[in-house]
């Protein structure tokens, strides 16, 4: 009689003796032990309709899932249609999708996703939990923990029957060569015009940057400054912490804006500025000394 018959039998019976493994020991021995848990795996694959597959393909990746496969440099994950530079590191727990290309040298920290065709540049540095969609990231690049890039910009409209309608964000955002990314900063996507960070721009922490804006080489911005659509920013600007920058202003190369200020109109002539709206720094520190002593005149 096969082993395989008598594992058929053997699980009629198998209560008596309290469990499988103490029957199994008892008659089949070792070889028979193997057939039944073949066996066994066999009959759950098909009534769970449960599928493993794990292969080693040429090119040193690992376990494939699908479409998937286990990136032989850090344990990461990628799908065979993407292009991923021997030298690069994906971190294990880090996807990167269908067509997107990655450099060499890049690092990819855990819990990264990196979209369909999205690019990345050579010896760029991506965070843990960073999120790249719809977009293209230079060389020499530090995007930071939780930075999101590339996915839709708030835009809506109000139809004739009062109804709230989004409007199309089918562009992409470009971060170009050694530009520096704070954590949890968002970037979106353009709708008329790609979203822009220029060469060597650096921005801090929690900064929000919408869609359209185009932002030159060499700028800095600071913690919690918010930038709203369709602004455009000249080189080496830079901007203090919790910065406002209305919708559809234009700001001239080589302007300083102090911390809290908020533009409201075009800046067209390079210089300091500050305060709400923001003025040149030497009228904003006018009225600022104004506002004391009327404030100590009505005190006194």
């Amino acid at each position: 009689m096969s082993h395989r018959v008598m594992a058929f039998r053997m699980t009629r019976s198998a209560s008596r003796f309290g469990s499988f493994s103490t029957l199994h020991r008892l008659v089949l021995g070792k070889a028979g032990l193997q057939d039944l848990r073949a066996l066994s795996l066999w009959r759950f694959s098909s009534i769970h309709a449960f599928s493993v597959c794990s292969v080693s393909t040429e090119d040193g990746a690992g376990e494939t899932h699908g479409e998937f496969r286990r990136w032989h440099n850090g344990g990461g994950t990628f799908h065979k249609s993407s292009r991923i530079d021997p030298a690069a590191n994906v971190d294990i727990g880090a996807v990167v999708h269908s067509k997107a290309v990655v450099g060499a040298n890049v690092h990819i920290g855990s819990g990264a996703i990196v979209g369909p065709s999205v690019t990345i540049g050579q010896s760029t540095k991506i965070g843990y939990n960073v999120a790249l969609s719809n977009c293209t990231i230079g060389d020499l690049c530090v995007i930071h923990n939780g930075v999101c890039i590339g996915q839709d910009g708030f835009g809506f409209l109000v139809d004739e029957h009062g109804n709230m309608l989004k409007k199309p964000q089918m562009l992409n955002a470009r971060i170009g060569n050694n530009v520096e990314i704070g954590a949890n900063t968002c970037i979106d996507r353009g709708s008329w015009r790609d979203t822009v960070v220029g060469d060597h721009s650096k921005i801090d922490n929690l900064v929000q940057i919408a869609h359209n804006v185009v932002i030159g080489k060499c700028c800095m911005l600071c913690g919690q400054v918010g930038i709203a659509g369709s602004v455009t920013v000249g080189d080496y600007v830079t901007m203090g912490g919790r910065v406002l920058v209305r919708d559809h202003v234009t700001i001239a190369s080589k302007v300083r804006l102090a911390g809290a200020s908020s533009v409201t109109k075009d800046i067209t002539e390079p210089g300091d500025y500050g305060g709400f709206p923001a003025v040149p720094i030497h009228e904003w520190r006018r009225q600022v000394v104004m506002h004391r002593l009327a404030g100590k005149k009505s005190n006194s």
